[in-house]
């Protein structure tokens, strides 16, 4: 017979059964409704990347041209539409190029394009890649680059958390003057318009006088006889009209504008792996595009200026251009021994001379001295 405390205690017993059958059903439902919502399904496509890249500098050939194009059309195309890309130029972006190394590092820029010649502003060991008069064309360049490579890898992860995915070049920067000269080294007494700390260094030592001047007022200035020569690219220079206020034009690079396209090392790393391996083999083919242009640019700025027939994106002039070359190979070792490498060293330290020393010095037989 059932008493009152037994009927009690049937119940309790009944109801912690009910309760834990539903606490084991709901947590089961839930199990299941996560692994639906986010198990991937048999056939289903990786979500879609979404990157946001900060280019090379807008309105010339670089980015207009290949830079643009390879990310906006060529990148969804390699990697089957998993890659969408947003870029801008960083000129236009409200970035200045001296803070784009900072920004990567930092992740604020995740995906850029760092112009060498800004960046060692802050990090000198950065340009010893493009040093006045070390690469008077572009298989001299190639060469260069290809040495130091291994060391900007190597500073570019160790101080800034960057993974560096490529190399460019804009065309070297030559002398236009508005009166005759026989090369680079019959040039003192002019005043010159320069665009870096090395080049003014390199004017000063062949008995010139460097003036800074913006691109935007070169014309006006060689015009006005505020200066007689000019650095900069040939063809970028035609653009602007200097064939119309300049005789000669010399062939020998004294500079160029290297630029490498990094990655922050976190944004990177969350890439799948197959993602990058497909962006790695995209910059390698962008970057051979980008060194052949260039060539191709170097040689229509020539044409162009000299109003030969083959001139082919430029406005055509009437100039004589000074084929310097290695002819003048040992005055500029000179120039390299006594004048560029030490200023370098003295910005940028002793290290920098061991590095230069072991990766450079063995091919190109000049010795850097730590001060």
């Amino acid at each position: 017979m059932w008493t009152s405390s037994m009927r009690t205690s049937l119940v309790n017993q009944l109801a912690i059964f009910v309760v834990s059958f539903l606490r084991t059903a709901a947590l089961a439902v839930c199990a299941n409704l996560t692994l639906a919502l986010f198990a991937p399904h048999a056939g289903q496509a990786d979500p879609r990347i979404e990157l946001d890249v900060v280019g090379g500098l807008g309105g010339v050939q670089q980015y207009d041209t290949h830079e643009a194009p390879f990310w906006t059309r060529r990148v969804p195309e390699i990697t089957a539409g998993q890659v969408h890309v947003q870029i801008v130029p960083f000129d236009r972006s409200g970035i200045r190029g001296q803070e784009m190394l900072q920004l990567l590092r930092l992740g604020v820029v995740s995906f850029g394009n760092v112009l060498l010649g800004l960046a060692a502003a802050d990090e000198p060991e950065l340009n010893a890649i493009d040093l006045p008069l070390l690469s008077p064309d572009m298989g001299a360049l190639r060469r260069t680059v290809a040495l130091w490579r291994p060391r900007l890898e190597t500073l570019l992860q160790e101080r800034y958390g960057l993974v560096l995915l490529a190399a460019y070049t804009s065309p070297p920067q030559v002398v236009f003057c508005s009166k005759a000269f026989g090369g680079l080294f019959d040039l003192a007494g002019r005043c010159i318009r320069t665009s870096s700390v090395g080049q003014s260094e390199l004017v000063t030592a062949l008995g010139g006088i460097p003036v800074i001047i913006p691109f935007a007022k070169i014309v006006a200035a060689m015009r006005t006889s505020v200066a007689d020569c000019a650095i900069t690219g040939a063809r970028s220079g035609n653009s602007i009209g200097l064939h119309k206020v300049s005789t000669h034009l010399s062939r020998l690079g004294v500079s160029w504008g290297v630029s490498v396209f990094v990655a922050n090392q976190a944004a990177w790393d969350s890439l799948p792996a197959e993602r990058q391996a497909e962006l790695r083999q995209g910059l390698a083919s962008l970057q051979d595009e980008i060194w052949n242009a260039t060539e191709q640019e170097r040689q229509d700025g020539f044409d162009c200026n000299a109003g030969r027939p083959t001139c082919a994106s430029g406005r055509p002039g009437r100039m004589t251009v000074v084929e310097e070359g290695w002819q003048d190979d040992a005055p500029r070792i000179k120039l390299l021994n006594e004048v560029v490498l030490p200023n370098w060293v003295r910005r940028c330290g002793g290290d920098c001379a061991d590095e230069w020393n072991r990766l450079m010095a063995p091919e190109l037989g000049i010795r850097a001295k730590a001060r």
